[in-house]
């Protein structure tokens, strides 16, 4: 496994990989993967990473700007996404591990995620990698899921950086 940076010619396995997490129910509000322009549109593209085996991309992780106000120019959110067929090898903690250096080396002092409770592996991921759980929000949005809608809360973590700021 390698860890490279995300690049337009990764687009449809990493959407594919966003709409598998979407269609899990346990990992965004979203209903449904973006095209490719607003998805790389959304993203840092300096802190913007896949983790690919000689066969396909693994899984994805990058970082997104929480404002366009100044004074948060060094907060960013995290999102990470691993194929089915790659959880448990590695390939999360890697990805993780490449945004966090990525975003120490870009100067950003907080690193935050918004993580539905029930998604426990990627929380023990986050945890295991220095961030710290701030709080539960609780009934944060409506979710539909299986053509029911249900009120969820989402976990807050983050990961304030040793060196910057």
């Amino acid at each position: 496994m390698e860890i490279v940076p995300m690049l337009p010619e990764h687009a449809a396995e990493v959407l594919a990989i966003f709409q598998d997490g979407i269609d899990g129910g346990n990992a965004t509000f979203e209903t449904a993967a973006p095209t490719w322009e607003k998805f790389a549109s959304g993203k840092l593209p300096e802190h913007r990473f896949v983790a690919r085996d000689a066969e396909r991309v693994l899984g994805w992780a990058a970082l997104s700007p929480t404002s366009d106000r100044p004074v948060f120019a060094g907060v960013a959110e995290v999102s990470i996404y691993i194929h089915p067929a790659a959880r448990g090898r590695g390939a999360g903690r890697a990805l993780l591990g490449a945004v966090i250096d990525s975003s120490e080396r870009g100067g950003l002092w907080t690193l935050q995620a918004g993580i539905f409770p029930e998604n426990t592996a990627s929380l023990r991921l986050h945890e295991a990698l220095g961030f710290r759980m701030v709080g539960i929000r609780e009934r944060m949005g409506r979710h539909d899921v299986g053509g029911r809608s249900e009120w969820r809360d989402v976990a807050l973590l983050e990961r304030r950086s040793p060196s910057i700021g």
